[in-house]
């Protein structure tokens, strides 16, 4: 019997490990890696904006090809829930990661949706912003709720100054996307800079594409790397 009881128990340990193992398995499995480090494979957008060095995607507006509008690389596939991790750094002017972004103008490469902040100024980056649609939705430090009227609820939980204070500028950060059904939050080196729940009826997003932007004005260019997404399952 004892023996019988050892060979049951081990075969439940077996078990179980193999069942870990397989979810471990999926869960990696589930980890997409949008950018491969090469080339720019299942991304769209203007060549003579978007190019791959040094294991990193670029965005460049320059006196060589100055913009006259936003434009955008738009990855090929759409999402809903997810957890979008990458690495960014970016001199002068301004960008941003759309996410759940509608597709506006397939030729000109111009999206419209939500878009997480970046810029090497002081101000905005880790704000909520909706290109081509509310503007701001959120400044940095504040958790907002919009409601199915419109209508804003807000509350500050930190100051702008303390999440400027822990960019680096000119080098390389952290940001993390996080758009779970309708709360949308955005994190800087770990530290959280807004955090929305979009409830306005016509206007929140619920699934899109992943793009990101090279913005007008003056000469600027940025770096991703390291881009890959988590879906969420509800």
């Amino acid at each position: 019997m004892n023996k019988l009881k050892i060979t049951k128990e081990l075969i439940s340990i077996l078990f179980i490990s193999v069942m870990l193992g397989c979810n471990s398995a999926s869960r990696k499995v589930e980890e997409i890696i949008l950018f491969n480090g090469e080339n720019l494979e299942n991304w769209k957008g203007n060549a003579k904006v978007w190019s791959v060095k040094d294991g990193c995607i670029v965005g460049e507006n320059s006196d060589e090809y100055k913009l006259k509008q936003n434009t955008f690389l738009i990855y090929e596939d759409v999402f809903s829930d997810f957890e979008l991790t990458f690495q960014y750094k970016i001199i002068g002017g301004n960008s941003g990661v759309q996410y759940r972004a509608k597709i506006l103008d397939e030729q000109q490469f111009i999206v419209g949706g939500y878009q997480a902040d970046m810029e090497a100024g002081i101000n905005y980056s880790g704000i909520l912003y909706e290109e081509k649609g509310r503007g701001i939705m959120a400044n940095r430090g504040e958790r907002v709720t919009i409601l199915e009227s419109g209508e804003k609820e807000i509350e500050i939980f930190t100051t702008s100054k303390n999440i400027q204070n822990i960019i680096n500028e000119e080098a390389w950060n952290d940001y993390k996307i996080v758009a779970n059904g309708s709360q949308l939050q955005h994190f800087i080196n770990d530290n959280k800079t807004i955090d929305v729940i979009d409830k306005e009826v016509g206007k929140r997003s619920e699934s899109g594409v992943i793009a990101l932007q090279v913005h007008t004005g003056p000469n600027m260019k940025v770096y991703y790397k390291n881009l890959v997404i988590k879906p969420i399952s509800n």
